[in-house]
């Protein structure tokens, strides 16, 4: 079984993290994002994924020189331009020569589904496209999807008033697909898959759609991406959050040999050779590997990346700290801050809700 995951976006909501590290690369409780969604296909019997990539393909390159992740052997399909959903999966078809069913990801939705169930689903219905759904409280902010007794998608309505909808169910973003409908789709051009293809098939007849409630987030923005790493944490997602993490105090873990003098609280992950100094206090965070929380500082519910550093009465709450980012003495960085790689916060200043860039003092 082949999939194609689409890994071309900017990540513009979690910038400026994003302008040196692509959203999909970014560690979820210490594995990057990619890597998460690789493991789950590889678990529902995936032996290759071809990689659609737009945004800084080199640093998927560089990140996976090999070309495997998660035991999944891996291969590159560069867009020349953006092709928007539809024309990127025609391109990474093409370019992998997929000529069987296969299944397309986003790459930025983390997930427990069944993918075998849907394959198995999309095969008794004899689809030519399945989509999976999800449940959710309000589908206003994602656009609803109606189905006919069967799974037959009916239509889509595009973002109904609150309260208004007739569904709950949304575009899980975990689709498979029949290489003749590939075929149908324009080359050269960006072509939306919700906009153009799905409605196409649904005019034909040939579009299903399964529901799930399995685990889903949609880690686009700060705050999601925030809560994909406490739900690992945390055990709404069972299992060990980082393969070789160990138990620690009652509801925390570690990685190798952090050095911890300080007071961490559950649900939180210090990583390898970290350093949680004297009187200093983690409360449901990550400590990436190689990072300094400083004596007296506090670190609340927040990611920090690996080689970060929190100075001296710091203070960072609801936040996410980019690789080698450094917040000065004694200053407090609030939700929901965004710290570039490399960023410098001064001592003793006060941000709340900010984003600040490589290098900015």
């Amino acid at each position: 079984m082949k999939a194609v995951v689409l890994v071309g976006g900017e990540g513009t909501r979690l910038r400026p993290l994003t302008y040196s590290v692509p959203k999909q690369l970014l560690p979820v409780a210490g594995v990057p994002m990619v890597e998460r969604v690789v493991g789950w296909l590889a678990a529902h019997g995936v032996e290759e994924v071809v990689l659609s990539l737009g945004y800084r393909p080199d640093a998927f390159v560089a990140s996976y020189p090999e070309q495997m992740a998660a035991g999944v052997h891996l291969r590159y399909a560069v867009e020349p331009e953006p092709l928007d959903t539809a024309g990127a999966i025609r391109f990474a078809a093409e370019e992998a020569k997929l000529s069987e069913t296969f299944l397309v990801v986003n790459g930025d939705v983390l997930t427990d589904l069944d993918a075998s169930a849907l394959l198995a689903f999309h095969r008794r219905r004899r689809a030519g496209a399945t989509i999976a759904l999800v449940p959710v409280e309000d589908p206003s902010r994602f656009g609803a999807v109606r189905t006919l007794a069967d799974g037959r998608v009916e239509a889509f309505v595009e973002k109904p008033p609150r309260g208004e909808a007739s569904t709950n169910a949304i575009n899980a973003g975990t689709y498979v697909l029949e290489p003749d409908v590939v075929d149908r789709i324009p080359a050269g051009r960006r072509v939306s898959v919700e906009r153009e293809t799905f409605p196409a098939l649904v005019a034909e007849g040939r579009l299903y759609a399964m529901v799930s409630d399995d685990y889903w987030l949609d880690t686009g923005t700060p705050e999601t991406y925030l809560q994909a790493n406490f739900d690992l944490l945390s055990g709404r997602r069972p299992g060990v959050p980082v393969p070789g993490a160990r138990a620690f105090d009652g509801g925390s873990w570690v990685t190798g040999s952090p050095e911890i003098h300080g007071e961490v609280r559950p649900p939180s992950l210090v990583g390898d050779r970290a350093d949680v100094q004297p009187a200093a206090v983690v409360i449901g965070s990550v400590v990436g590997e190689d990072s300094v929380v400083e004596t007296a500082a506090r670190v609340e519910h927040s990611v920090l990346m690996a080689g970060t550093v929190v100075e001296e009465a710091a203070v960072v709450r609801g936040s996410i700290l980019g690789p080698g980012a450094r917040v000065g003495r004694g200053a407090v960085v609030a939700p929901v801050s965004v710290l570039a790689q490399g960023a410098q916060v001064a001592a003793g200043s006060h941000i709340v809700d900010g984003r600040v860039g490589a290098g900015t003092g």
